[in-house]
């Protein structure tokens, strides 16, 4: 947890701006596709998404949500609520910017994030979005939740590239262009703890 005078650094500095979008990893060898990162104004940009050929979105935050239904065919609404199938395959993982996650939830957020990479869907028309293009993990400010999610993965999809979740972390950094007066909150070393834990869960899951 941040200590107050770090709490009041945080509000006072305000933190650099990024770019909208990120490349951070170029054809996954293999899944054949690019990872990005953004926040919250990068991936609620339908057009943006769509240039860069991003079929598919991962958010990791609790506290954020998209409406990505837009066909007014397939849109319904049930006391106030508008669902249908979205013009993005979304998934959610949910997760805290800091402590209160439960110690499996990072597990889950690499399984979730390998989950939209290899799953594969009915042909059946409830299951209309099939396009199978690049993927964008996202988080409020594409800082922290989503630097580590996607370091993880890397880390764990990739261990000859990236040996170490530091190893994965530096590089995803670079990609993003954090600047290295934010890196002890990005991502937050709550996060990082968990996803080393993670990542030894993991290592113990494949092994099987």
């Amino acid at each position: 947890m941040l200590t107050t005078s770090q709490d009041t650094e945080t509000k006072s500095q305000p933190s650099a701006e990024l770019a909208k979008l990120s490349l951070v990893y170029k054809q996954h060898p293999h899944y054949g596709v690019d990872i990005y990162i953004a926040g919250k104004e990068g991936t609620s940009d339908l057009d943006l998404l769509r240039q860069n050929g991003i079929t598919t979105v991962v958010n990791c935050a609790v506290n954020l949500d998209f409406n990505f239904v837009r066909q007014a065919q397939l849109v319904s609404d049930h006391e106030g609520s508008v669902y249908g199938p979205g013009e993005i395959r979304y998934y959610k993982t949910g997760l805290i910017d800091g402590g209160g996650n439960p110690d499996t939830q990072m597990l889950a957020a690499h399984y979730i994030l390998r989950a939209a990479l290899e799953q594969v869907l009915p042909e059946k028309p409830s299951y209309p979005r099939r396009e199978m293009g690049n993927i964008l993990v996202n988080c409020r400010g594409g800082r922290s939740r989503s630097v580590i999610v996607v370091s993880l993965f890397l880390h764990l999809t990739l261990p000859a590239e990236f040996p170490t979740l530091d190893a994965a972390i530096a590089f995803v950094r670079d990609r993003r262009g954090l600047p290295q007066d934010e890196w002890y909150k990005a991502p937050k070393p709550v996060l990082i703890q968990s996803a080393e834990r993670a990542a030894g869960w993991a290592k113990m899951i494949e092994a099987k």
